[in-house]
């Protein structure tokens, strides 16, 4: 019997394999992130190779193989690839969410439901364009970090609990730091910062979509900072993202 199987997934990256074929790596619903075998999808007479792009969200057929699995259908469920392409700071920003899904799904065949779940509506709202970019992506930094268990503290200190708002923060130390507990080289962000951080986890738009682009530069800051703490390396796609705030209307204009 052919040992097949079918999943939902997004295609994180791709990779170049001999003359025609590529490796597609994708984060699943039911199996986590799975590298697969994509045959002659780099001629142009592949049925199927437009729709294993990056971002793509795909309905894929696989057949087991003995070191990587062969992907043999594909049906396009999303295809979140075509705005973003087209935009930079939508694609540069939709980079660093496949990049860092790709990290914190280490190993393969493992389910990660809710990581697939953010990542699937982290492109969406991306591919909408209906939110800015910037903060579409500190809001699944800050998501896949609580996933991750690596939640920066915000409104208690992260050594002894004690409720805040706090003035000092450290990325080493878990973020939100009391008098009495912080460390040197702590940074002291403004309290608007730490509002923007909790209203970006919880998913507070109307509140974060008010605040200043200086306000919106230094809560990625720390965000960025604090994801790439904990991945213990930096993130590629990370420097290339472009930080503009959508310019708002204003009324009579």
């Amino acid at each position: 019997m052919v040992n097949l199987y079918r999943d939902t997934g997004v295609v994180l990256r791709t990779h170049k394999l001999g003359e025609a074929d590529r490796i597609v790596t994708l984060l699943t619903r039911r199996h986590g992130k799975v590298r697969a075998v994509a045959k002659g999808v780099r001629r142009t007479s592949s049925r199927f190779g437009a729709r294993l792009e990056p971002f793509g969200h795909v309905d894929v057929q696989f057949y087991t193989g003995r070191t990587l699995d062969v992907i043999t259908q594909v049906e396009t469920v999303d295809a979140f690839q075509l705005p973003l392409v087209a935009d930079y700071q939508r694609y540069t920003a939709a980079s660093a969410i496949a990049e860092t899904a790709d990290r914190l799904s280490a190993e393969e065949g493992e389910p990660v439901l809710k990581l697939y779940l953010l990542v699937c509506g982290a492109l969406r709202s991306l591919a909408a364009g209906e939110r800015d970019a910037s903060l579409v992506l500190d809001a699944f930094f800050l998501r896949a970090m609580s996933y991750a268990g690596w939640a920066p503290a915000l409104t208690e200190c992260a050594r002894c609990g004690l409720p805040g708002p706090h003035v000092a923060f450290s990325v080493a130390a878990g973020g939100s730091m009391c008098q009495d507990c912080r460390v040197p080289g702590s940074v002291h962000p403004a309290p608007e910062v730490l509002d923007l951080l909790t209203a970006l986890l919880h998913g507070e738009w109307t509140m974060a979509e008010a605040t200043l682009p200086g306000t919106r530069r230094d809560a990625s800051g720390l965000v960025a900072a604090h994801l790439q703490w904990h991945l213990e390396r930096q993130l590629r796609s990370l420097p290339l993202v472009e930080r503009r705030a959508r310019e708002s209307v204003r009324p009579g204009q």
